[in-house]
C-alpha cells in the first residue's frame, strides 16, 4: 500500500508536546481519543498499545501498519465512521472541515453527489471514502464517478489507502491540539 507523507515535515514543539500528552494518556483514554480519529477499534487498540512513540512519524507509521492489518470487519468499522461526501454529520466539525469543498458547491452538484453516493453505496456496500481535504466539489464528483467503475475488491483497497491519508491528517491535528483543548 502506498502511503502519503505526514501532514507536516518535521515535528513542531507543539507536536512534540502533543505526542507527549498522547503517550502519557491512560490506555483507555488513548483508545477513546483514537476512535475519534478512526472508528476501527482494532486500529485504535493497536496504536494505544504501541505507545510510547518517539516521534510523530513513528506514530504515523504505526497507524499505517495497523490499518494495513485490519480485516474486512475492521475496515467496515473504519469506513462506517465516515459520513457520505456532501453530507457531513450535523455538529461534527471534523467531517465539516474535511468536506469543506462541497460547502460551496451549487445545488445541482450537491444533488448529483447525493445520487452518485447512493449508487456507490448500492454497488459496493459502503460509503465512498476519499481524503476530501483540499478538494473542491467538482474534484470529489469526478473521483466518485471514476471509482464507480472499479471492481469491489479494488474499491476496498482504495478506501484503505484513503483512510491512511485521513488518519495521518487527523493524527497530526490531534498532536497539534493545544493542551487545554486536548481530549483526556
Amino acid at each position: 500500500m502506498t502511503t502519503s507523507s505526514p501532514p507536516a515535515s518535521g515535528a513542531s514543539s507543539q507536536d512534540s508536546a502533543g505526542l507527549t500528552r498522547f503517550n502519557t494518556l491512560p490506555r483507555e483514554a488513548a483508545a477513546t481519543v483514537l476512535t475519534e480519529v478512526c472508528a476501527a477499534r482494532d486500529w485504535a487498540a493497536a496504536l494505544a498499545e504501541g505507545r510510547p512513540y518517539s516521534t510523530p512519524e513513528a506514530l504515523y507509521a504505526a497507524s499505517d501498519a495497523a490499518l494495513a492489518e485490519l480485516d474486512a470487519k475492521g475496515l467496515d468499522e473504519a469506513m462506517a465512521g465516515h459520513p457520505p461526501i456532501g453530507r457531513p454529520k450535523p455538529g461534527d466539525p471534523t467531517s465539516s472541515r474535511e468536506q469543506r469543498g462541497m460547502a460551496d458547491a451549487d445545488e445541482g452538484l450537491k444533488a448529483e453527489m447525493l445520487e452518485m453516493n447512493l449508487a456507490y453505496q448500492e454497488r459496493f456496500g459502503h460509503v465512498f471514502l476519499i481524503c476530501a481535504t483540499g478538494l473542491d466539489g467538482k474534484q470529489l464528483r469526478d473521483a466518485l464517478a471514476a471509482r464507480l467503475e472499479n471492481p469491489p475488491e479494488r474499491e476496498r483497497e482504495n478506501a484503505r489507502t484513503e483512510l491512511v491519508k485521513i488518519n495521518r491528517i487527523r493524527l497530526g491535528r490531534l498532536l497539534a491540539e493545544p493542551a487545554a483543548d486536548a481530549p483526556a
